[in-house]
């Protein structure tokens, strides 16, 4: 079979790697061949395409506030920097806002978060349980002490059309996508190998690992680096409620529980307990979980709940970052030319346009030049620094 070259290759084409392929494609200072590898090219059980897909600015960490901060212009501004040929993407972007719910022993924590989102620019607004009862009159805030809700600049879209849209993008800029299961080796001359399941092999100077859940721990080592990265399953519900509920945000319950408006009804979820929480082998829905944990939760915060009629439900994967459930992206200091976009437990999607920008820049110049991303460096890893970021949903 043949062996073939590029200057870039991309493991993994959903949203993260397809958006660093398309950043740099776009890039005046970058004329290589970039080669994206999708190990499943209809994406059906990609992240991208099972995720909740959302944005939020809601976060207790400085970089991931400012990832997101952008991360809300570029969907905002998408149709235009996008653009095919006259075709503008639509994501169907509703900035709903996320609703973080505190109970008093909590309410430090939030504040506190609020204090930085807000120094950082982000449109939050504070509310104690009246205030609370006042805008949203469907809610429970008998328990309440506070609670934080994104006023512009957050909610969700079509998280498929997102990566669909960098894809089109980035193949009109003559990005090539192959179909194949990738595997990687050394080629004993400062570069790299990646031989595809098809039998043909690339040589290249630089990989990036975008591979997720379904293999970016494997690739990783297969180059000679072990990252706690693995996936772990979601289940999403739909269901139908009797009650009309105006101005519905993404609810957050201090359970982790949520719930957000999905055309006529809603979907929700939870993350299981942790010690029912094993890596994901199948795509199985846990149809327990809603009914002795999710829906219960979510009729004791919004009473209209308790009369609603269940749906279709599915189940995804995260790739869980075990180590503090934050994305590693960036180079490996020990590997030339190994680039990392891994671990974002359930944010990839809302961070994957300031990490295909922050990778473009990267790989075209040697350093950042808008947003420093070095804080999700794998050094910390070898550092034992995790990120705190508490706010986890």
């Amino acid at each position: 079979m043949a062996n073939l070259t590029a200057d870039v290759v991309v493991i993994g084409g959903a949203a993260t790697g397809s958006s660093v392929a398309c950043h740099l494609a776009m890039r005046d200072d970058f004329s290589g061949r970039i080669v994206v590898i999708e190990a499943d090219p209809a994406y059906e059980t990609c992240a991208s395409a099972r995720s909740a897909a959302s944005i939020r600015q809601q976060f207790s960490t400085a970089i991931n506030i400012e990832i997101s901060l952008y991360g809300i212009r570029f969907l905002r501004e998408i149709g235009a920097a996008l653009e095919v040929n006259g075709d503008r993407p639509v994501i169907d972007l509703h900035e709903g806002g996320y609703l973080f719910l505190a109970t008093p022993d909590k309410t430090d924590i939030l504040k506190a978060n609020h204090a930085l989102q807000q120094e950082l620019g982000a449109d939050i607004g504070l509310y104690d349980p009246a205030g609370l009862k006042q805008k949203f009159p469907w809610l429970e805030v008998s328990d309440l002490a506070a609670g934080c809700h994104g006023l512009t600049g957050e909610g969700w879209f079509d998280g498929y059309g997102l990566m669909q849209a960098f894809r089109k993008k980035a193949r009109s800029l003559g990005v090539d996508y192959l179909a194949a299961k990738a595997a990687v080796e050394t080629d004993g001359a400062g570069g790299w190998r990646v031989k595809l399941s098809s039998g043909e092999t690339i040589t290249t100077p630089v990989v990036v690992n975008c591979a997720g859940a379904s293999g970016g721990a494997e690739i990783c080592r297969q180059a000679g680096l072990e990252v706690p990265i693995v996936p772990r399953k979601r289940c999403v519900f739909t269901f139908e409620c009797r009650d009309r509920l105006e101005n519905f945000p993404l609810l957050i319950d201090p359970t982790g529980t949520y719930a957000r408006p999905e055309g006529t009804g809603f979907i929700c979820g939870s993350a299981p307990p942790e010690d029912q929480d094993p890596d994901c082998s199948d795509f199985d829905v846990d149809y327990g979980l809603f009914e002795e944990h999710v829906w219960p939760t979510l009729a004791a915060r919004v009473p209209a709940f308790e009369a609603i009629r269940p749906g279709a439900a599915w189940a995804g994967t995260y790739d869980m970052n075990l180590f503090d459930h934050n994305a590693f992206v960036g180079p490996v200091p020990e590997l030339d030319g190994f680039y990392l976009a891994l671990g974002f437990s359930g944010h990839g999607l809302q961070q994957s346009p300031a990490v295909g920008r922050g990778l473009g820049e990267l790989i075209a110049t040697g350093g950042y030049q808008t947003l420093d991303l070095s804080p999700l460096s794998i050094n910390r890893l070898a550092a034992n620094t995790p990120i705190v970021e508490k706010n986890v949903v």
